[in-house]
């Protein structure tokens, strides 16, 4: 609880991983996946209650083995890869109801700490905002990206003021989402059904917690750095 608020921990492991098989519980030091982000949630000092929404049973499995609640197993069609992560939260509030404010955690991003969830919690408190995500810096600034035409000619996908320096160290500040933190207060997210609005402020972590396991290579640079 924070402020008088209930919050409650939802983390998403569906089955299907294309690129890389059984991702979400793939064995990292000796543990699932999964269980970075359960151990994370369970040492944060304001979620409430924890529970796993996964359409797999052997998730499913590994999440109750971790001490995560799974009160409920997903259905397929919010489990395949058209399915938005907004309509497996509506889906998982609609089935834990009773809470103030709903945090969205990914098993794919184990680098986040309790701390992160906390200072994400906090930042949306202390703002009174309706949401909070977690970011990083971005690497490559949006002035300096560019796309091309269908017969090659460059266009930038971000047009910067004519007056702009375009030094890097003149550059302003820019930043990408992590996907490790996504905090919202439930009636305003059932309303919006969306974490990003104007209004939606961020939580800043830095590169070396921010990794976003998605391909083969992100699970052998993680276990070569833990």
């Amino acid at each position: 609880m924070i402020s008088g608020k209930l919050v409650l921990g939802l983390i998403t492991a569906r089955g299907g991983s294309k690129s890389v098989p059984k991702k979400n519980i793939i064995p990292i030091s000796g543990k699932p996946l999964l269980n970075w982000t359960i151990e994370a949630a369970k040492s944060s000092s304001y979620l409430d209650k924890i529970v796993l929404s996964t359409d797999d049973p052997e998730i499913m499995e590994v999440g109750r083995m971790g001490g995560c609640e799974v009160p409920f197993q997903r259905s397929s069609e919010l489990a395949s890869d058209t399915a938005s992560s907004v309509d497996v939260v509506i889906d998982a509030l609609e089935r834990v109801p009773g809470f103030d404010i709903v945090v969205l955690l990914q098993p794919t991003s184990p680098m986040r700490l309790a701390k992160d969830i906390d200072g994400a919690l906090e930042r949306l408190i202390n703002a009174n905002a309706p949401a909070c995500v977690s970011v990083r810096s971005a690497l490559d600034h949006p002035y300096l990206i560019f796309g091309n035409t269908t017969d090659g000619r460059i266009y930038s996908y971000t047009t910067p003021h004519p007056n702009d320096s375009m030094r890097r160290q003149d550059l302003p500040t820019a930043w990408c989402l992590n996907g490790a933190v996504f905090v919202a207060r439930v009636d305003w997210f059932m309303r919006e059904r969306t974490f990003i609005s104007q209004q939606t402020v961020i939580y800043q972590m830095p590169i070396d917690r921010s990794l976003d396991i998605d391909t083969p290579e992100d699970v052998k640079y993680f276990m070569s750095i833990i």
